[in-house]
């Protein structure tokens, strides 16, 4: 592989940021702890959503390579799941600290290689995938296994064991991150790992495995890039592996679950979401910092270029409140700054492919169909400098029903329907009104309604007068469609363990029976 960058256009320059051009121009597989050339000798190349401009080429993987992984996996799994927890642990925070060290150039690649903005990279992303791993490195050493005193002779132990070798395969849209929520408890629980990235993201987890790959025993971590039918498939399906996780659309989440059940083996799934954000009267009480922070609730829509299974996409706010709030968030939503992801004054960058562009954009024109009111946006964003090739969609606010099509089906994109209600009675019934149940806001200064609303809605995670927090330490997954376990806090560790019960008798005497 070619150590020199690919030639990029000064759309793509990165020296104002003090970081280098962070990719080579072409990365195989890493397998067994080095980078390998696809068995197929193919290709693919990753352009980036800023200007859609080639960045890299990365390997077109399939079946063999795959098998290549778990040949690798299954040798180191034999030392790696018996490595004491101190050394596991001792790992993961050598792992945070390059990563840390590292941190502005690996926010530089998931800007290039996702679209997103760089002050969310930074700031969010980056600081997120340092902590996961600190996180799980902590945990593992206060943990304790139990012992229960069945007589005075006799004992039952119970003692968590590594699955062994788990399929992990991540999506697009937090590419570093996605990989760090099941890399890391995954190998903190003692199991070895065959990761497949998004064929749209590729290209930044082989620059952080560049960086930490010689931290980890040879093969405890294996990256198989490609396409979902050529490599994520033959993964999912394999039968060498003790698991499979994965993050993505609901679709090929049922296609996981069945490859699933033909092997009997256990599943993460966290896929889509349709949450409901919503405001109370109450919250326009006063005119305060409270009131500013329930506004940028609303706008947060826009995160990520609302590429966020828990996108605040169905925005549920209170009649009596609707035209003085919704003009608050109107002018909030007009304010918010496209350009350059690369900028650190972009508050919303390129959307992560030109097939995810062109979805969103029917989806604007179904709205619309529908009869719903654009209050802004409403279509392709055209911005100049160089950025005419990217993928741009301009914030979008419709005025809408629970009913239609852009209210309950998933966008991925920064288009939110905005749906009024009566009462509580009403809110409750919209929130829930939806196939999924991944993620919730409720905004209100009484404690009493955020408490009912929150246990009603039928959702994994109900943020109150906040949005879009996602600490190491709170679970995360869904209700309903919205997926099956969880991600993220200690309880995830038991998603890649299996209990080991070993019941001990001291009794030297037999019992008598025979």
């Amino acid at each position: 592989m070619s150590a020199e960058a690919i030639k990029v256009s000064s759309v793509l320059d990165t020296s104002h940021l003090n970081v280098k051009f962070p990719f080579k121009s072409k990365y195989g597989n890493y397998i067994n702890g080095k980078f390998v050339e696809p068995l197929s000798g193919k290709y693919f190349d990753n352009p980036s959503p800023i200007s859609n401009e080639i960045i890299c080429s990365v390997a077109r993987s399939n079946e063999k390579d795959v098998e290549a992984a778990l040949d690798a996996a299954h040798a180191a799994f034999k030392e790696w799941g018996k490595t004491d927890i101190t050394t596991r642990s001792n790992i993961l925070n050598k792992i945070a600290d390059k990563i840390e060290e590292n941190k502005d150039m690996l926010a530089v690649a998931e800007c290039l290689d996702n679209g997103k903005p760089i002050r969310e990279c930074m700031a969010a992303d980056l600081a997120l995938v340092i902590d996961h791993w600190r996180y799980f490195a902590g945990v593992i050493r206060a943990e304790e296994g139990s012992v229960a005193e069945i007589s005075n002779s006799q004992y039952s132990y119970n003692i968590p064991e590594p699955l062994g070798v788990v399929g992990q395969i991540v999506p697009w849209n937090f590419p570093l991150l996605m990989a760090t929520w099941k890399l890391a408890p995954a190998l903190a629980a003692g199991n070895c790992s065959v990761l497949k990235p998004a064929e749209q993201t590729p290209a930044s987890i082989m620059v952080m495995m560049e960086l930490i790959g010689d931290l980890l025993p040879p093969g405890v971590v294996n990256i198989v890039s490609g396409f979902g039918l050529e490599a994520g498939k033959p993964l999912a399906s394999s039968k060498r592996v003790a698991k499979v996780a994965f993050t993505g659309e609901t679709t090929t989440g049922r296609l996981i679950m069945q490859y699933a059940a033909q092997n009997i083996i256990p599943i993460t799934l966290e896929l889509g979401g349709k949450s409901p954000n919503i405001f109370f009267e109450d919250i326009m009480d006063k005119d305060d910092d409270f009131l500013d922070k329930c506004v940028e609730g609303f706008v947060m829509f826009n995160l990520n270029q609302g590429e966020v299974c828990t996108c605040p996409s169905r925005a549920l706010v209170q009649e009596s409140i609707y035209d003085k709030f919704m003009e608050k968030c109107i002018a909030r939503t007009k304010a918010v700054v496209q350009d350059n992801p690369l900028k650190m004054e972009t508050m919303i960058g390129a959307q992560a492919s030109v097939e995810q562009m062109e979805k969103i954009k029917s989806f604007l024109d179904i709205g619309k169909k529908e009869g719903a009111k654009v209050l802004t946006g409403g279509s392709e964003a055209k911005l100049n400098s160089g950025l005419e090739k990217g993928n741009y969609i301009q914030p979008t606010i419709f005025e809408a029903k629970n009913s239609m099509r852009i209210s309950q089906e998933e966008i991925f994109g920064p288009v939110v329907s905005v749906i009024k209600f009566k009462d509580e009675a009403d809110a409750l019934e919209i929130a829930n009104d939806t196939l999924y149940g991944l993620g919730a806001g409720v905004w209100t200064r009484n404690g009493n309604i955020a408490y009912r609303m929150g246990r009603a809605i039928q959702a994994g995670i109900v943020w109150t007068n906040c949005y879009h927090a996602y600490p190491a330490h709170s679970p995360f997954g869904g209700y309903k469609q919205s997926g099956v376990g969880r991600e993220t806090h200690k309880m995830m560790l038991n998603h890649y363990r299996q209990n080991k019960n070993l019941h001990v008798s001291y009794a030297e005497q037999k019992l008598g029976f025979f």
